[in-house]
């Protein structure tokens, strides 16, 4: 599976000889699918230019903290919170130093403490540097704060003398951003997801639907591969690919959806139901094309069947978690909908103008038990990361008892 597939990748370039390979895993990581940020600071400027950077990542480049156009179109924090993952390669001494106590007088440093994101550092030194206690003080620190180390290589140094100190490959390091991805936390779990919206019909060629893109649970359904699990998504008209190794089933009807969800709820473990299933449905449907001859037309409809409900209310249920779409009052609504339906877990968030339907970022309140979490504005892959793993923390802990 290829784990960088439209993942939002911030290369961070620190003062370095090994700056020169940055520009390869620019190259290599965008060949994978990824989208590549690049942050320089001033001494990396020295070793390679931010030209360079920017017409091989597609992308302007941030080289200065206090760049008021680099501000205005992308602020530090919102930079932060676009990607999924921070990578410094290379990740000089100095740089190490600083990171370790924590500074923030540039925008390499500022992006390191306001992201909320895995972050990798490919240390690149002469080997007396990086045997130097000060040094491996600091990179034992940055280990127990959980920060990625990739590297150093052992070899032949610009200096002219060999040891520890070299930069990984730039092959080496996309496989080591890949791995991020790869959390084994729902490894040998079936998950089963739903997607999309329904489509009711009202006659051949118009119908009853809900508004939905299908973006997050194509998003949800790629994070939890990721996490090692099993995955099948029921989807229903959507403009999204296949994820890769998931088997996708497609379906219109809410009908032909709960059919789908029934046959493969006993071989389920954990079940997200993220379709946005029509309410209703017309009792009747035309079989002809319905014509414009009347200034109105009145349609009887009838409920559809509540998908969700009927897989939480099985005598021995997976692990359920429901959507709730909301105008208002959002905590009240989504608190009443984990209740009655007797879910697992509910994920909800506000829709309107601007908000939720077909666009690329949204915000997630969870709710389970007593228990609330607030998943900020963000890319809907990267909060579908974030629920999956809270999912599986979930599930491990229920199971666990």
């Amino acid at each position: 599976m290829n784990n960088l597939l439209q993942k939002r990748i911030l290369l961070g370039i620190t003062g370095g000889i090994a700056a020169y390979k940055s520009a390869d895993l620019v190259r290599r990581l965008r060949e994978q699918g990824a989208e590549v940020r690049v942050v320089m600071t001033k001494n990396a400027c020295e070793f390679i230019t931010p030209l360079t950077m920017q017409a091989l990542s597609g992308n302007p480049v941030h080289t200065g903290f206090l760049d008021l156009q680099s501000e205005t179109a992308m602020g530090h924090i919102e930079l932060a919170r676009w990607c999924d993952v921070i990578i410094v390669a290379p990740a000089s001494a100095n740089f190490i130093a600083r990171l370790a106590c924590g500074m923030a007088d540039d925008l390499l440093s500022a992006l390191c403490l306001a992201a909320d994101v895995p972050l990798l550092i490919a240390p690149a030194m002469n080997h007396q540097m990086w045997l130097n206690p000060a040094t491996r003080d600091n990179i034992a620190l940055l280990r127990k704060r959980r920060i990625g180390l990739l590297g150093p290589a052992e070899g032949q140094q610009a200096c002219g003398e060999a040891g520890p100190g070299r930069m990984l490959e730039p092959t080496e390091l996309v496989e080591g951003v890949s791995n991020i991805f790869q959390t084994g936390a729902l490894a040998g779990i079936r998950v089963l997801v739903t997607a999309g919206p329904t489509r009711e019909a009202i006659d051949p060629v118009r119908y009853i639907s809900n508004r939905s893109s299908g973006r997050m649970g194509y998003a949800i359904a790629r994070a939890a591969v990721e996490a090692g699990a099993e995955v099948t998504l029921i989807s229903g008209p959507a403009l999204q690919s296949p994820p890769d190794r998931v088997q996708c089933l497609q379906v219109t009807s809410a009908a032909q959806m709960h059919g789908a969800v029934m046959a493969a709820i006993t071989t389920t473990d954990i079940f997200v139901a993220a379709a946005a299933v029509a309410d209703y449905r017309c009792i009747t449907v035309a079989p002809q094309k319905l014509k414009k001859t009347d200034t109105s037309i009145a349609l009887t409809l009838e409920k559809t069947t509540d998908i969700l409900a009927e897989v939480a209310g099985l005598p021995d249920p997976p692990f359920t978690v429901g959507f709730a779409a909301e105008t208002d009052n959002l905590e009240e609504h989504a608190r009443a909908k984990l209740k009655a339906k007797g879910l697992d877990m509910i994920a909800a968030n506000l829709v309107g103008e601007d908000m939720g339907f077909d666009q690329e970022n949204n915000a997630l309140d969870l709710y389970w038990g007593e228990n609330h979490l607030s998943l900020g504005q963000a890319p809907k892959d990267k909060l579908a990361r974030q629920l999956i793993h809270k999912i599986a923390e979930q599930f491990h802990e229920k199971h666990s008892d």
